[in-house]
């Protein structure tokens, strides 16, 4: 059974901690680098802007489907293998895309490079939150849990700035070859320092049947979601993406609730406080995936800036989160996590209702306090609603519910993206003068038409902005048995 007693020294776990913030740390980079890169490498291999977003497709998909998988591999090998053998799989994926497109002059071994290196990243990704509740003793864990999320905001604002002077000065290869001197230092400093430690009795086989449906299941679903609009919402393609994520899904549960040693254990959500907890993840990355999406087109098309100074205004909203998150970490063994995630829960309602009062001459200023009541809010919240998940199971779930965790950041951004582009443009043909603006390129709607589609959109993000409010007044610090004695 993992203990916090595994790690002794405070060196030890500087060092291990160095070694869960860098696996953080370079999972979020990548996610957000390679976006800055696809108009390069759409003209490198002459694709389409449609086709050549799948290098950013695929590794969400691969990433949200295979997740949930790794977190149960991790419970009953241990995380050391799983997260020497991430970074392995994840560095050798890295020199694949930077190398063989341009050696085999194809645009299809891209993407096949790029959902190996995704497997990589699930792997690392999934077990994250798990080690830091599993290593580090409970004064520590609010702290360590703080500084794992803030390398993880540091990647994403970093990522398309390092992006673009990469592919300005280098080339588009680059931005993968640069993972893996990171993943070799990655490797030999998580062999140091990951204990060897014992792992979860099997009660059953290892449940293939959930690991495949949940698989399809996800990658299905949000497929259809991220695409319905390209393809068209009626097309046969998404309608069969549709009813295979519903029957897959479907089966997922059923199978289950009926297997001995279950992929992801059902029964917790039985369990409120669990279910709260879980929802205002998911919620926050609902949000934090269609407003990201959202945004660049209200200050371009709208607000009339150009995309560096976008970008820059964009990048606000992450820089308050790490901020917030820093500050999370500090203050969460003194205050609780329930009080910190009401705090979190105004700030994030009180963007979201500035948002609304946004009009075609708000000032830039009045913007980035949006974005940073936002940005604080959520960075406030993730920390101490990730430790009061992660304390409140048994240890011998740590990393299906980490793996869980990783699931609510990364399927709700993508689902946020498509269901608030489908509010954007129901607001918008509310006023709009003919039947043909959803065919049009959003930068020659009028923007009266345009404002009218955001104005729904950010009432919506109010909306749900209440609702994770409530869910975070509602919800109660819990603390399970297993780290009540010594833990």
């Amino acid at each position: 059974m993992v203990t916090a007693g595994a790690v002794t020294s405070r060196h030890g776990f500087t060092l291990l901690l160095i070694s869960i913030s860098l696996a953080a740390f370079m999972t979020a980079l990548d996610g957000t680098i390679v976006n800055i890169a696809l108009p390069t490498i759409s003209e490198a291999f002459d694709v389409s802007t449609s086709m050549v977003s799948w290098v950013s497709t695929i590794y969400l998909l691969v990433i949200s489907g295979c997740i949930l998988i790794f977190g149960k591999v991790s419970d009953q090998i241990g995380f050391r293998k799983v997260f020497l053998w991430g970074f392995l799989l994840f560095s050798a994926g890295s020199l694949f895309c930077g190398l063989l497109p341009n050696l085999l002059g194809s645009f299809p071994v891209l993407i096949g490079s790029r959902a190996f290196q995704a497997v990589g990243a699930a792997m690392i990704a999934a077990i994250g939150p798990a080690m830091v509740t599993a290593y580090f003793p409970m004064e520590q864990k609010g702290k360590a849990m703080g500084i794992v999320l803030t390398f993880s905001s540091i990647g994403t604002i970093v990522g398309p700035a390092i992006g673009g002077v990469v592919c300005q000065y280098l080339s588009w290869n680059w931005i993968f070859f640069i993972n893996i001197p990171v993943g070799i230092i990655a490797i030999l400093l998580g062999a140091k320092v990951i204990p060897m430690t014992g792992v979860v009795k099997r009660t059953g086989g290892f449940d293939r049947a959930g690991s495949a449906l949940i698989f399809v299941g996800l990658a299905s679903l949000l497929f259809a979601l991220s695409e319905g609009e390209t393809f068209g919402w009626t097309t046969p393609a998404i309608i069969v993406a549709f009813a295979l994520a519903v029957l897959t899904l479907g089966g997922f549960i059923y199978c289950e609730l009926r297997s001995q040693d279950p992929l992801l254990e059902l029964r917790l959500f039985t369990r409120r406080n669990f279910l709260m907890t879980n929802m205002i993840i998911a919620l926050i990355f609902f949000c934090y995936g269609g407003l990201n999406y959202l945004l660049p087109f209200y200050l371009e098309y709208v607000h009339h800036d150009v995309p560096s100074a976008a970008g820059l205004i964009l990048s606000s909203l992450s820089v308050a989160g790490g901020i917030a998150g820093i500050l999370a970490g500090m203050l969460y063994n003194r205050t609780g996590g329930r009080l910190l995630c009401i705090f979190a829960g105004i700030s994030i309602a009180a963007g979201f209702l500035m948002l609304t009062l946004i009009r075609v001459d708000t000032s830039t200023g009045f913007v980035i306090l949006c974005l940073l009541l936002f940005g604080f809010g959520m960075g406030l919240m993730l920390t101490p609603v990730s430790n009061m998940i992660m304390n409140s199971v048994a240890r011998k779930y740590q990393g299906m519910v980490s793996g869980l965790i990783i699931v609510e950041r990364f399927a709700p951004m993508s689902m946020g993206i498509a269901l608030f582009n489908l509010v954007f443009i129901q607001g918008a043909i509310t006023v709009a003068t003919h039947n043909e603006i959803t065919q049009m390129a959003p930068v020659n709607i009028r923007i009266e038409t345009l404002m009218t589609g955001f104005d729904l959109a950010f009432f919506f993000a109010l909306l749900v902005g209440i609702i994770v409010l409530i869910l975070a007044i509602v919800a109660r610090q819990e603390t399970h048995p297993d780290y009540q004695q010594g833990g």
